[in-house]
């Protein structure tokens, strides 16, 4: 058995902790390994690696780690694989360091602050030949699966639209602790909603519909103030919401209108905390990160607008469950499998810094485009 040792970066953030190492690697590492394709099996050994000794020594106890460190210079000396899910502006100069020294990388999006400096972590994946893996959960859980399986098999007919909304109430820090670190508010620290799910969006759109062309978009920052971890009242400098309207072109040549609400000062009235509905000439479906319902031409009804007269059709019932026909684990974890086999084969990861370059490329002209009041064509990357 050959065993992949890990240094995790950030392993004491809320993502890095709960999606990577609690419900990834420990769960993988528990198992076994991951089995490869002659019938033997990758082990993976974890270090975790963060600013705070005091809470790795008690992530480590607690799940029997052997290994932490605060010393990230010698963490990424010692390892086999690089995980980064440290702050946003940090990200691009640790990449490049792994990828210096040969190391594979899995990362967490954003790579970069800025489409330039992604675009040369693209490059430089390239020039040191490395295994990259930039984290796309969603097109792994449940819900997206199902609604890619549609497509796939021509469910929709011509596909018209695609409408996303995604968020919920983050508290201000005042009277409850808020939900999410306060660097995220933050424009100076890197935070920000459209950084954050802008390169999000771009890669469910790629994997859902086609290339995205164009945005339109339109940031706010709803809440101005708020309490960081400390108590303290700061500035809320960074966006908290972001609308977006994109022009997607499908591989069979059809243009599809996607828009997707981002919101950190909202209240959720939906089943999922994302949902995304798509609509076509033979069907529609509404996709969540577990469930997919869908509603075929033939089944679909007819209602009449009448204001004078309350609405009597039970339309959620009149939408069918798209099963699964297949056990679904994590996604987060299902993505390293992949990952790590990967790395195991010497190939490259289907998704990579070029992929997670062209997120930080629609994140940064979204917010072009609300700061200029108007509509951006996507120009393509080239390395």
């Amino acid at each position: 058995m050959t065993t992949l040792r890990i240094a995790m970066n950030g392993v004491t953030g809320r993502m890095g902790y709960r999606q990577h190492l609690v419900r990834s690697i420990l769960p993988i590492r528990d198992q076994g390994g991951v089995t490869l394709p002659d019938g033997s099996r990758l082990q993976v050994e974890p270090v975790l690696v963060g600013r705070n000794a005091d809470k790795l020594k008690e992530l480590a106890e607690r799940h029997e780690v052997e290994h932490w460190t605060t010393d990230l210079e010698a963490a990424v000396a010692d390892a086999d694989v690089v995980f980064d899910a440290a702050m946003t502006s940090l990200r691009a100069a640790t990449l490049t360091k792994a990828m210096k020294q040969g190391k594979h990388v899995f990362t967490e999006k954003p790579t970069a602050e800025t489409l330039a400096e992604a675009i040369e972590l693209a490059r430089l994946q390239a020039d040191t030949g490395v295994t990259v893996g930039v984290v796309h959960d969603k097109l792994y859980l449940p819900g997206l699966v199902k609604l890619r399986r549609l497509v796939d098999e021509g469910f929709f007919g011509r596909i018209l639209s695609l409408r996303g909304e995604f968020g919920y109430w983050v508290f201000e820090g005042d009277t409850q602790p808020a939900q999410r670190p306060s660097w995220n508010y933050r424009a100076e620290d890197g935070g920000g909603i459209t950084t954050d799910m802008f390169c999000h969006w771009n890669y469910v759109l790629e994997g859902i519909l086609g290339q995205v062309r164009t945005v339109t978009a339109k940031t706010a920052t709803h809440i101005p103030t708020r309490w960081d971890e400390q108590g303290a009242e700061y500035a809320a400098t960074a966006d908290d919401a972001a609308y977006g309207i994109f022009d997607v072109v499908t591989p069979q040549g059809d243009e599809v209108v996607a828009q997707i609400n981002s919101s950190w000062a909202t209240r959720v009235f939906r089943d999922e905390l994302v949902e995304f509905q798509v609509d076509g000439t033979h069907g529609s479906a509404v996709a969540g990160l577990r469930r997919c319902r869908a509603q075929h031409r033939s089944h679909t009804p007819k209602p009449v607008w009448n204001p004078d007269l309350p609405v009597t059709e039970p339309f959620r019932e009149q939408w069918l469950d798209v099963p699964a026909n297949a056990d679904l684990d994590n996604g987060f974890k299902l993505q390293w499998e992949e990952f790590l086999r990967d790395v195991a084969a010497g190939r490259p990861h289907r998704y990579d810094l070029l992929s997670a370059a062209r997120g930080v490329q629609l994140a940064e002209l979204g917010l072009r485009s609300s700061a200029e009041g108007r509509r951006l064509d996507i120009p393509e990357i080239t390395l």
